[in-house]
């Protein structure tokens, strides 16, 4: 039984990784289990079905990028935690995971799961390490669902401007208006 765990724990982690590089919108099972070195049914025997492996990935993906929020020290003020969140957001490790969250919301807008399911599980997860760094930054913990929400919203919008605006010179200057933000929302 522990070999079959260990093994399992190992697809999981190559799973996310290939999806990951890969993307989750029309993640097929065969190419996945040829790339990790299994098969298919293996992958369904391992995780019951391909949503539940799915699900998994998806938990695991946003599991990496939380963590990275959370490993962000306390900034000086609400304005430099806002700048050390999108610095960590242009990380390669967070970067991805936000792709592979951004596929699956939209698929779960779409009303499919385990999209819709995981996408919510992502989101509470998320709200409460960024609301975490910006209390430990100075916000105060009445105002730092508000001001998570709006710098969530805010980075995640430019995330996916950014490769539709090539060249675009105007996101320091909004990442500059957000910190700008939120450091007044601190003070109301």
């Amino acid at each position: 039984m522990v070999r079959t765990n260990e093994r399992r724990e190992a697809l999981a982690e190559s799973a996310t990784d290939y999806v990951l590089d890969h993307g989750i919108a029309g993640l097929s099972l065969r190419p996945l289990a040829a790339a990790i070195g299994t098969s298919d049914r293996m992958l369904v025997y391992h995780f019951g079905s391909k949503d539940a492996l799915v699900a998994l990935v998806i938990e695991r993906s946003n599991a990496r990028s939380v963590a990275a929020l959370r490993a962000i020290p306390a900034a000086s003020s609400p304005r430099a935690a806002v700048t050390a969140l999108w610095e960590q957001w242009q990380q390669p490790v967070v970067a991805r995971c936000l792709r592979v969250y951004a596929q699956t919301a939209a698929l779960g807008l779409l009303g499919q799961e385990p999209y819709l399911s995981a996408a919510r599980r992502s989101n509470q997860l998320w709200t409460a390490a960024v609301s975490d760094l910006l209390v430990r930054s100075g916000v105060p913990s009445r105002r730092a669902r508000r001001a998570s929400e709006l710098v969530d919203a805010t980075l995640f919008g430019l995330l996916l401007d950014q490769p539709l605006e090539a060249g675009s010179r105007h996101v320091g200057v909004v990442v500059r208006d957000l910190a700008d933000a939120v450091e007044r929302i601190s003070k109301v």
